[in-house]
């Protein structure tokens, strides 16, 4: 079977990280700026950066509806810190005029582990990844407040839920590109073919 394309959200953020940690676990990875290239994918990355930034320049650059209705017909779709942000259905503390794709009916708080001088590191337990905790990097990280019937808590660090999932959409609060352990990217990269 031939590797499943998966793009990247090339808007804003940590789009390098993300293409090398797939094309490791096994699948095409390419950066994604245009609504038509979408039609050209397995699955979909969306990375850390700045929510409030990736969500405006999601509407200027014409990717905000199409993108929606890819994740609504069920394309699997991954995203790490603003990623995830991007995916919940609804944010806490949203900035002014600021909107999501939706995908994971989950409530989130934006940099709810502090700011940027607060940044750490933590080994996370997640569900469903064997062979030890994977080392979690969080940089002005959100997590989730409560999760909806339907999504699955992944893994929890400090009491506070950080990986979750929801049919084909994944979402961690952390950066796993940033470490150069690939097994989340694997995970999704198994998710992205088990629908091709």
């Amino acid at each position: 079977m031939s590797n499943p394309v998966i793009g990247v959200l090339a808007l804003q953020g940590d789009v390098r990280e993300h293409l090398i940690a797939l094309a490791v676990a096994d699948a095409t990875a390419r950066p994604v700026r245009r609504p038509e290239e979408l039609d050209e994918l397995d699955g979909l990355v969306i990375p850390g950066g700045e929510s409030t930034t990736m969500s405006k320049l999601a509407v200027l650059f014409g990717m905000q509806e199409p993108l929606r209705q890819r994740i609504k017909d069920g394309m699997p779709v991954y995203g790490t810190c603003a990623g995830l942000i991007m995916l919940a259905d609804k944010i806490l503390d949203p900035r002014s005029g600021q909107e999501t794709f939706g995908g994971i009916d989950m409530i989130v708080r934006r940099n709810a582990f502090g700011r940027q001088n607060e940044s750490f590191e933590a080994k996370v337990e997640i569900a469903g990844i064997e062979d030890g905790p994977v080392e979690g990097v969080f940089i002005r990280a959100p997590w989730v407040e409560s999760v909806g019937a339907q999504a699955e808590v992944l893994a929890e660090h400090d009491g506070h839920i950080v990986a979750v999932r929801q049919g084909n959409a994944l979402a961690t609060s952390f950066h796993p590109e940033l470490t150069g352990d690939h097994r989340v990217h694997r995970l999704f990269t198994e998710m992205v073919r088990a629908v091709r």
